[in-house]
């Protein structure tokens, strides 16, 4: 079994004629775009907007293929130059497209009846939905020549401070002990059966990102501000309303999710002190015991043995899970250990064009890898489901991309108690609190200092220990008493790479929204048995054209009102209740 990824599947390097090929299409199909929209000027055809569709969805296979293969390359190889010497040439080249890209986006806008115009083309039927949604976001965009500079200009802005964090994240070099070890080896270490391991490495992350801090604040500030002055310029009232609007969900979902994660806080710290006491703490758990294993906590698993656990897993849910697991695994999708250069984390990357998906993690044995296997072979899953559709609208909101992978999650948490025994139970329980605390109550503290990073780089520059100080406020807020005040993570805003993008905001509470999504949708399959499927399947292969709250409806949930949250969380404070019973 391969332990890297392939990519030979995209290209099989810089110099592959099939690479140069795609750039030259891609290079045609936006000179062709630019004539077609010129066409389009006045009074809008059927076929005109049938022939801008189809164009544009070449255009966007053509780059996101080129693209896909470039972010693959560097999350394994953050230092190679000639990577991001290619990135900038694919974001100049389509940069030379944008002003283009805002021009067609306004015809769209300009169709009087998107339903009328649909009966008479199927290409318009199916991009209806997308056509719609340019009408709704008209009112944002900005003059086509403007559209343009901002594209470019993102490139030596947004776009190359994220670079910069992930460049600083990749290949800051961690001492510890007689050893000098990458960001994700160390972080890895939070896992050891070992309580001094666990402290030291938490010592020693802690001192690397002093090393960096600087840098990525700077890094942090100027994505915030651009993002910001971005925002007023397109007449939003803030980066959340734009991601909401991005998302196409209502801020009324979101307030019903927080109303009930807020009320449900005192229960995940009740889970953290009892937590603190089976290991011996008295004043709450310390940041570094968040992932300390409970009861039967040494097994290790070998590859193989993960890849026959998760098929035997799934095989109870649908057969079609269990051949992309075994495909997955046989044909060189995932990267699976940490290395010198490769980016830590989790990641999965759908390939359309080869009907596959790469994932990246950084495997060390533990269940937790199995845990964070079964979370992103979910997102392939999703992408599998996503397949048939058409390009355009195979791009889910950040909300409902997150609905399988965790739904995969507690299919697996689920699975795995079925058959322990004491012990074992307390460690899947403990286990599966700890990724539930780490997906609401995290993620809510998360939430809490991305926007207070935005309100306050409206006015101001944010040093380091602003904003350490900012993410304890946000970690003492969401944990409250559960955890030990004198043992936080102040420098949780440097490692996190969702914090980073200049053209998605927020990427946070999606994560406790399709965890909670996905209880919801587990408790819905415990009900409806394998009737349950089919409906899960079309709900996933409609995640890029319908809005959230129509995803919902389509399992029969309003999720606008805090009912539907807080019957998830009870669930999770049952969990909570047998865990604190040992």
């Amino acid at each position: 079994m391969n332990t890297e990824w392939s990519l030979n599947e995209l290209y099989t390097g810089f110099e592959d004629p099939s690479y140069e090929k795609d750039f030259e299409k891609l290079k045609q199909a936006i000179d062709k775009q630019k004539l077609l929209a010129d066409e389009a000027s006045g009074e809008v055809t059927a076929e005109q907007i049938g022939a801008l569709l189809t164009n544009l969805e070449l255009i966007q296979s053509l780059s996101y293929n080129l693209s896909a293969y470039l972010e693959l390359r560097q999350s394994v190889n953050t230092e190679d130059g000639s990577i991001m010497a290619q990135s900038n040439r694919l974001l100049t080249l389509m940069s030379s497209g944008e002003e283009t890209a805002s021009a067609v986006q306004k015809i769209f806008a300009r169709i009087p009846d998107v339903d009328a115009m649909a009966k008479a083309s199927p290409v318009v039927s199916q991009y209806a939905y997308l056509l719609k949604r340019a009408k709704e976001q008209a009112s944002h965009f900005l003059s086509d020549e403007v559209e343009a500079m901002v594209s470019a200009m993102n490139m030596t802005g947004g776009n190359s401070w994220g670079q910069l964090q992930a460049y600083l994240t990749s290949t800051v070099k961690v001492p510890y002990g007689d050893e000098v070890l990458t960001l994700s080896e160390v972080r890895n270490l939070a896992y050891s059966p070992d309580k001094e391991v666990r402290k030291s490495a938490y010592e020693a992350e802690l001192a690397a990102y002093d090393q960096i801090a600087g840098p990525i604040a700077f890094s942090l500030n100027n994505i915030k501000s651009q993002v910001n002055m971005l925002c007023k310029k397109r007449g939003y009232a803030s980066a959340l309303e734009l991601t909401l609007e991005q998302s196409d969900m209502k801020k009324e979902t979101l307030d019903a999710m927080f109303t009930a994660i807020k009320e449900a806080l005192p229960v995940f710290s009740k889970y953290l002190r009892h937590k603190a006491k089976l290991l011996g703490y008295k004043n709450g758990l310390p940041w570094y015991e968040l992932y300390a294993e409970l009861g039967s906590s040494d097994k290790t698993y070998s590859l193989e043995e993960t890849r026959d656990y998760l098929c035997r897993c799934f095989e109870g849910f649908t057969p079609d899970m269990v051949q992309m697991i075994e495909q997955a695994f046989a044909q060189s999708w995932i990267d699976f250990y940490p290395r010198s250069g490769k980016c830590g984390g989790a990641f999965c990357c759908s390939v359309p064009s080869i009907h596959q998906s790469r994932i990246l993690t950084n495997f060390d044995g533990y269940f937790g890898s199995i845990r964070t296997l079964a979370h992103e072979l979910g997102h392939a899953y999703h992408n599998t489901c996503l397949d048939p559709m058409g390009f355009l609208v195979q791009d889910s909101p950040m909300q409902v991309a997150e609905t399988a992978s965790t739904f995969n999650e507690v299919l697996l948490g689920n699975y795995a108690l079925a058959g322990a025994d004491d012990k074992e139970r307390l460690s899947l329980l403990d286990s599966d609190l700890r990724e539930q605390t780490q997906c609401i109550v995290d993620i809510y503290s998360r939430f809490l200092f991305e926007s207070a990073v935005f309100e306050q780089t409206e006015d101001k520059f944010l040093m380091p220990e602003d904003l350490k100080k900012l993410m304890l406020t946000a970690q003492r807020e969401a944990f409250g008493n559960g955890l030990d005040p004198e043992t936080l993570h102040p420098y949780m805003w440097v490692c996190k790479s969702h914090y980073y993008s200049s053209g998605l905001s927020f990427y946070n509470f999606p994560y406790a929204f399709g965890n909670l999504f996905a209880q919801g949708l587990y408790a819905l399959y415990q009900e409806q048995g394998a009737s349950f499927v089919p409906k899960y399947k079309e709900m996933l292969a409609s995640t890029g054209c319908k809005s959230i709250e129509q995803i919902g409806a389509m399992m029969g949930i309003d999720l606008t009102r805090p009912d539907f949250w807080r019957q998830s969380l009870a669930q999770i404070a049952a969990e909570v209740e047998e865990f604190c019973r040992y």
